[in-house]
């Protein structure tokens, strides 16, 4: 065996590994994780997961996954497939676009209650491409021998407590494919059940290829695992990113999760994760290479357990504790590396684009009033709505309004969009930003992410936050999703275009995060595909701080573009506002739970209505809100502060209190616990927790219009010989001392009237 040192190159990141290149070796420095191979064979041992493939000529197949022993996949599985084409003529087909296509126009509307878009034009094709792809050659690991003829297994110990497998073919006599090699890459975690996996090409030949029909991990579970829980949605054309899969009993499975972006993604029925063809292929020209995104397998196993209030699942228990452990310690959380700006206010509610520095002001010191941590001032502060130049007129002092909000305590946050005016100085500096076809919004272009504009926008939003000390961005206005092609973009595809917009994207989140660590970098779901858009995904929580997830709600707001007391809020019942406040708050639960699988303090959910009529916002609501709201962070409120009661910014500000003092002494923030209790519901009684890994933190507790009055409240997540302090934090109660198995079995009781929420904090004796 020979040590090497080298430098590897993978999504933007320079890593030093020592390899060792072995044809019959292993890489075993703790039990139950290794790579070893014996002839043909390969296994990677990850705690209960394991995997064996077969290398054989030129040739690469699944032998077996096993769980914990029991088979999940077996018989000579595919491992990856994909597809490949030449370019005829053999030349750039960025080079044979022609014509021009016509303009795309996005119109901001309202339906079914929340945002969304009126497409004007055809979205779907672009410029006629004379490109011929000829020659279309299906492949799979397992047969693709008749193109490939060479394997290479390289072993490797990347850094300390991750094995990395890499198994290289290579085709030598293929006419067409000759000089092309794939690389299938795989990576093991010390104390993680996982198994990680990316797959990279590299194109030595002459010849112009187009890649697309990717599938990463090919893998076929057997029917008996076919049990699925998605950990995220699928909704608005993505599917989820995390999808549990389970045998019947629910005692074991994996966790196939994915860390491609947006709609791009695709997971299939039987565990298969790749790109979804309608959105993917890339463009291969001589000595061009292409790394996809990884997807890997979690493993769980264990018993289904009853607790006084509902089941609890191995799935679930994997998914609260050493699933999110693996994500922070090995994916990326970026919400890791700043500080969570909660609770915050946004100005879309109630006021849209209609804003002036003295509104600014004016809510700026009724948010200080009432303990928000933070104000982002959205659409409406730009000149013409776009760039990053203050509307003259509305704003003609940014400097004194952002002095102004910084001497109140709060921090600043601005909206900005992906679209720019044709007089902006963006087009002076880079002429050919715009995509092509002109996507086009009030009057300004959409701009390419996947072009040197992506650096541009983002050192736009860095002298922001030099000049006025922004310490938030959020990010917004759909383009990528049309195409992300033009005369300055890497793509040479409008199908190409998509991947590369995405990320483009994420190279500025990541620029911006390393040129301001203290910056919290927000996109919101239009961004990132269309409005309404596309749920929260792994891709997205590693490169923001925040992800805005659909769809907007502004329920109990009365209209959302209006200030409270205009003409015709005489009309309005505030009874009827109250319910659809208290909905609000069930949505938003609802909606959190949904997205359990990510780590819930970066997903934004919109948002919390601080807005009261004649007595509809009361305390009990705003408790509601701020109870619901925690299930991640208590992120954004919105609405017309000066409809609020003197007891309501009382109120809003003691409550806010005690979360704060919550985050400071426990980190709630970073924790959810939902295994072994009610899931959530307005009917009858469910609580969640946030506790540390001591068991100290908070429990959200909350009634709906049932149930009995008085409850058993079980708390499965406290560690078990210790003993803890309970306190109703909402109640200013104490509610005793207990031990962990007293708690465990239900042995707190807690009364709370219909509609009632409690926060009880749990600590040392």
């Amino acid at each position: 065996m020979v040590g090497i040192v080298r430098v590897i190159f993978f999504a933007g990141f320079a890593v030093a590994s020592a390899l060792v290149i072995a044809s019959s070796a292993s890489a075993d420095d703790s039990a139950g994780y290794s790579i070893s191979r014996e002839g043909d064979l390969i296994q990677l041992r990850a705690g209960c997961l394991t995997r064996t493939l077969r290398v054989s000529g030129g040739r690469v197949a699944l032998e077996e996954i096993r769980v914990d022993g029991e088979p999940l996949a077996a018989g000579n599985g595919a491992e990856v497939s994909f597809r490949l084409a030449q370019a005829m003529p053999n030349r750039n087909p960025l080079e044979l676009l022609s014509g021009k296509a016509a303009a795309i126009e996005v119109v901001a509307g309202s339906e079914g209650g929340t945002d969304s878009l009126e497409v004007r034009g055809k979205a779907a094709e672009g410029a006629p491409e004379a490109t011929a792809w000829i020659n279309e050659r299906d492949f799979a690991g397992n047969t693709w021998d008749d193109g490939f003829d060479l394997a290479t297994v390289v072993i490797t110990s990347p850094r300390p407590g991750v094995r990395r497998l890499m198994i290289r073919a290579r085709s030598l006599k293929d006419p067409v494919l000759a000089g092309v090699s794939v690389n299938l890459v795989y990576e093991i975690y010390q104390d993680h059940p996982v198994i990680r996996k990316w797959v990279e090409f590299h194109n030595n030949s002459a010849q112009w290829l187009r890649l697309d029909d990717l599938t990463i991990d090919a893998v076929e579970l057997r029917p008996a695992f076919a049990n699925q829980t998605p950990l995220t949605p699928s909704e608005r054309g993505a599917g989820s990113s995390i999808v549990g899969f389970s045998n019947s009993a629910q005692s074991r499975g994996v966790i196939v999760a994915s860390e491609i972006p947006s709609a791009l993604r695709r997971i299939g029925e039987t565990g298969a994760s790749g790109y979804a063809p309608e959105h993917f292929e890339w463009v291969l020209g001589p000595a061009e290479h292409f790394t996809s995104e990884p997807t890997f397998l979690y493993g769980f196993s264990g018993e289904v357990t009853e607790t006084p209030s509902a089941r609890s699942l191995p799935l679930d228990r994997a998914v609260e504790s050493g699933f999110k452990r693996f994500l922070r310690e090995h994916v990326g959380v970026a919400a890791d590396h700043t500080e969570i700006p909660a609770p915050q206010w946004s100005s879309w509610t109630n006021f849209g684009p209609a804003l002036t520095a003295e509104i600014i002001r004016e809510q700026a010191d009724l948010a200080a009033r009432c303990g928000f941590a933070a104000i982002v001032i959205d659409d409406g502060w730009q000149r013409g709505r776009q760039g990053i130049e203050p509307d003259p007129a509305t704003f003609p002092d940014m400097d004194a309004l952002a002095a102004h909000i910084h001497s109140r305590g709060l921090r600043l946050g601005l909206w900005v969009s992906s679209f720019r005016q044709r007089d902006e100085k963006d087009f002076t500096a880079l002429p050919d930003a715009a995509v092509s076809p002109e996507v086009v919004r009030g009057g300004g272009l959409a701009m390419g992410f996947a072009g040197p504009w992506s650096r541009y926008f983002a050192d736009d939003l860095l002298s922001l936050h030099d000049r006025y000390g922004a310490g938030y961005f959020k990010q917004d206005f759909t383009n990528i999703k049309y195409g992300d092609l033009g005369a300055g973009s890497a793509a040479r595809t409008r199908k190409e275009s998509i991947l590369r917009g995405l990320r483009g994207l994420f190279d500025a989140q990541d620029y911006l995060r390393h040129n301001a660590p203290s910056v919290s970098n927000e996109i919101t779901h239009e961004i990132y595909w269309g409005t309404p858009g596309v749920p929260a995904d792994l891709a997205a929580v590693k490169h923001a701080a925040v992800y805005h997830i659909p769809p907007n709600d502004y329920s109990g707001a009365g209209d959302p573009k209006q200030r409270v007391g205009s003409p015709g809020w005489e009309r309005r019942d505030p009874e009827k506002l109250r319910r659809e406040l208290l909905q609000g708050c069930y949505n938003a639960r609802s909606r959190l739970h949904a997205h359990r699988g990510l780590p819930l303090e970066a997903i934004e959910y919109y948002g919390a209505a601080t807005v009261n009529w004649q007595g509809s916002l009361t305390p009990q609501v705003q408790d509601r809100q701020v109870a619901s709201w925690l299930a991640g962070a208590p992120m954004l409120f919105a609405g017309d502060l000066a409809s609020l009661t003197e007891q309501n910014i009382a109120h809003y500000r003691q409550r806010f209190g005690i979360v704060r003092r919550l985050e400071k002494d426990h980190g709630i923030y970073r924790h959810f616990q939902f295994s072994g209790v009610p899931t959530p519901t307005d009917v009858d009684w469910h609580w969640w927790g946030k506790l540390d890994e001591d068991g100290h933190g908070a429990v959200v507790v909350l009634r709906g219009s049932g149930g009995e009055g008085r409850r058993a409240i079980n708390l499965p997540w406290v560690r078990s010989g210790e003993r803890y302090r309970v306190t109703a934090l909402f109640g200013q109660r104490e509610l005793g001392t207990f031990d962990a198995s007293q708690l465990q079995a239900g042995e707190l009781l807690l009364e709370l009237p219909p509609m009632g929420q409690e926060i009880l904090e749990l600590s040392a004796p």
